[in-house]
């Protein structure tokens, strides 16, 4: 079991609410007739192991999680530095913007999102897969 709490009718969204992209999910997650865990990374610290659970939950190294080409990145640290999985954690810790992508939370499923209208394919797409299991 996870320390990252998951429900079939909750979505849990991950964002920052100083990048553009993460404002925009909310507000398309918002409208959502689900109950919502909005985390804003910007105001609210995640722990070590619940970063590593959500990169594990993506299928990502926890360094994937950061978009280091982005200026974000880029005006802190070298792009090209590699560094130990504990050490990316005290990076995304101290500089949460680095994290570039809103990650969704649906049930026990993870999912970066790198538009807006990713959350809309994926509740629609939820909601056939709904559909047909009442078929």
């Amino acid at each position: 079991m996870g320390v990252i709490s998951t429900d079939k009718n909750k979505i849990t969204l991950i964002y920052n609410s100083d990048i553009s992209l993460g404002k925009q999910t909310y507000s398309y997650v918002k409208s959502s007739d689900k109950d919502i865990l909005a985390i804003d990374t910007s105001k609210t610290n995640i722990t070590g192991t619940q970063w590593l659970e959500i990169a594990d939950g993506l299928n990502l190294d926890i360094s994937d999680l950061i978009q280091k080409e982005f200026p974000n990145y880029r005006k802190l640290y070298d792009p090209k530095v590699k560094l130990k999985p504990e050490d990316w954690i005290k990076i995304i810790q101290n500089h949460p913007e680095v994290v570039w992508f809103p990650i969704l939370i649906m049930g026990n499923s993870f999912y970066l999102i790198k538009a807006p209208s990713d959350f809309i394919n994926l509740t629609d797409a939820d909601s056939a897969d709904f559909s047909r299991k009442l078929s």
